[in-house]
Protein backbone atom coordinates (compact mmCIF):
# COMPACT_ATOMS: atom_id res chain seq x y z
CA UNK A 1 0.00 0.00 0.00
CA UNK A 2 1.37 3.41 -0.91
CA UNK A 3 0.73 6.84 0.52
CA UNK A 4 -1.49 9.24 -1.37
CA UNK A 5 0.81 10.82 -3.95
CA UNK A 6 0.54 13.57 -6.56
CA UNK A 7 -0.75 11.18 -9.26
CA UNK A 8 -3.48 9.56 -7.17
CA UNK A 9 -4.42 12.91 -5.60
CA UNK A 10 -4.91 14.38 -9.07
CA UNK A 11 -7.08 11.44 -10.19
CA UNK A 12 -9.24 11.69 -7.05
CA UNK A 13 -9.58 15.47 -7.43
CA UNK A 14 -10.59 15.15 -11.10
CA UNK A 15 -13.09 12.42 -10.34
CA UNK A 16 -14.57 13.58 -7.05
CA UNK A 17 -13.58 17.24 -6.57
CA UNK A 18 -17.07 18.34 -7.60
CA UNK A 19 -20.64 17.36 -6.72
CA UNK A 20 -20.40 13.58 -6.87
CA UNK A 21 -22.77 10.81 -5.86
CA UNK A 22 -21.07 8.11 -3.80
CA UNK A 23 -22.34 5.20 -1.77
CA UNK A 24 -21.80 5.60 1.98
CA UNK A 25 -21.94 2.51 4.19
CA UNK A 26 -22.34 2.53 7.96
CA UNK A 27 -23.23 -0.17 10.48
CA UNK A 28 -25.66 -0.43 13.37
CA UNK A 29 -26.32 -3.39 15.63
CA UNK A 30 -24.18 -5.59 13.40
CA UNK A 31 -26.17 -4.74 10.27
CA UNK A 32 -24.77 -2.79 7.32
CA UNK A 33 -26.60 0.25 5.95
CA UNK A 34 -25.79 1.90 2.64
CA UNK A 35 -27.16 4.94 0.87
CA UNK A 36 -26.19 7.32 -1.92
CA UNK A 37 -25.06 10.80 -0.88
CA UNK A 38 -23.87 13.89 -2.70
CA UNK A 39 -20.26 14.46 -1.71
CA UNK A 40 -17.27 16.65 -2.46
CA UNK A 41 -13.72 15.25 -2.21
CA UNK A 42 -10.87 17.39 -0.94
CA UNK A 43 -7.51 16.49 0.64
CA UNK A 44 -8.30 12.91 1.62
CA UNK A 45 -11.85 13.61 2.81
CA UNK A 46 -15.37 13.54 1.45
CA UNK A 47 -17.79 16.22 2.68
CA UNK A 48 -21.55 15.68 2.85
CA UNK A 49 -24.43 17.97 3.88
CA UNK A 50 -26.84 16.06 6.09
CA UNK A 51 -29.07 16.29 9.16
CA UNK A 52 -28.01 15.55 12.71
CA UNK A 53 -31.03 13.28 13.25
CA UNK A 54 -30.50 11.18 10.11
CA UNK A 55 -29.83 7.47 10.39
CA UNK A 56 -26.33 7.86 9.00
CA UNK A 57 -25.39 10.41 11.65
CA UNK A 58 -26.86 8.27 14.44
CA UNK A 59 -24.88 5.30 13.18
CA UNK A 60 -21.65 7.32 12.84
CA UNK A 61 -22.03 8.67 16.40
CA UNK A 62 -22.19 5.06 17.63
CA UNK A 63 -19.43 3.79 15.35
CA UNK A 64 -17.50 6.22 13.14
CA UNK A 65 -16.08 3.51 10.83
CA UNK A 66 -17.56 3.88 7.34
CA UNK A 67 -16.94 2.76 3.78
CA UNK A 68 -17.48 4.66 0.53
CA UNK A 69 -17.69 3.61 -3.08
CA UNK A 70 -17.89 5.53 -6.32
CA UNK A 71 -16.56 5.56 -9.89
CA UNK A 72 -13.89 2.84 -9.70
CA UNK A 73 -12.93 3.72 -6.12
CA UNK A 74 -13.65 2.07 -2.78
CA UNK A 75 -12.34 3.17 0.60
CA UNK A 76 -12.64 2.98 4.35
CA UNK A 77 -12.70 5.97 6.62
CA UNK A 78 -14.03 7.59 9.76
CA UNK A 79 -17.08 9.83 9.79
CA UNK A 80 -17.07 12.99 11.89
CA UNK A 81 -19.79 15.57 12.52
CA UNK A 82 -18.10 18.93 11.90
CA UNK A 83 -21.04 20.73 13.45
CA UNK A 84 -23.78 22.97 12.16
CA UNK A 85 -23.67 24.25 8.60
CA UNK A 86 -24.12 27.76 9.99
CA UNK A 87 -21.38 27.52 12.67
CA UNK A 88 -18.86 30.37 12.28
CA UNK A 89 -15.99 27.87 12.09
CA UNK A 90 -17.64 26.20 9.09
CA UNK A 91 -18.16 29.35 7.01
CA UNK A 92 -15.34 28.76 4.51
CA UNK A 93 -16.17 25.07 4.06
CA UNK A 94 -19.90 25.82 3.79
CA UNK A 95 -19.15 28.38 1.04
CA UNK A 96 -17.14 25.75 -0.88
CA UNK A 97 -19.93 23.21 -0.49
CA UNK A 98 -22.57 25.76 -1.53
CA UNK A 99 -20.62 26.36 -4.75
CA UNK A 100 -20.02 22.65 -5.43
CA UNK A 101 -23.64 21.73 -4.70
CA UNK A 102 -25.16 24.79 -6.41
CA UNK A 103 -27.36 22.63 -8.63
CA UNK A 104 -29.48 21.42 -5.73
CA UNK A 105 -28.57 23.03 -2.40
CA UNK A 106 -31.33 25.23 -1.02
CA UNK A 107 -33.99 23.60 -3.22
CA UNK A 108 -36.15 22.65 -0.24
CA UNK A 109 -34.51 19.30 0.46
CA UNK A 110 -32.45 20.88 3.22
CA UNK A 111 -32.80 23.86 5.52
CA UNK A 112 -29.42 25.54 5.87
CA UNK A 113 -30.76 27.79 8.66
CA UNK A 114 -31.66 24.74 10.77
CA UNK A 115 -29.02 24.23 13.46
CA UNK A 116 -29.33 20.48 12.90
CA UNK A 117 -28.14 20.73 9.29
CA UNK A 118 -24.62 19.36 9.55
CA UNK A 119 -21.43 18.95 7.60
CA UNK A 120 -20.25 15.36 7.69
CA UNK A 121 -16.56 14.77 7.05
CA UNK A 122 -15.44 11.33 5.96
CA UNK A 123 -11.69 11.13 6.59
CA UNK A 124 -10.35 8.37 4.39
CA UNK A 125 -7.93 5.86 5.86
CA UNK A 126 -7.30 3.44 2.98
CA UNK A 127 -8.71 2.75 -0.45
CA UNK A 128 -8.41 1.11 -3.83
CA UNK A 129 -8.49 3.27 -6.98
CA UNK A 130 -8.63 1.92 -10.53
CA UNK A 131 -7.52 4.16 -13.38
CA UNK A 132 -6.84 3.17 -17.00
CA UNK A 133 -6.14 -0.46 -16.13
CA UNK A 134 -3.98 0.37 -13.14
CA UNK A 135 -4.74 -0.40 -9.52
CA UNK A 136 -3.63 1.93 -6.74
CA UNK A 137 -3.79 0.74 -3.11
CA UNK A 138 -3.74 3.98 -1.15
CA UNK A 139 -2.96 4.67 2.51
CA UNK A 140 -4.45 8.11 3.29
CA UNK A 141 -2.97 8.31 6.78
CA UNK A 142 -0.04 10.71 6.98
Amino acid sequence: MEKLNAETAQILNERFGKDTVIALATAEDGRPHVRYVNALYSDGCFYVVTHRLSGKMRQIRRSPAVAVCGDWFTAHGDGADLGAWSAPGNAALAARLRTAFAGWIGNGHNDLADGDTRILCIRLTDGVLFHHGRRFDIDFRA
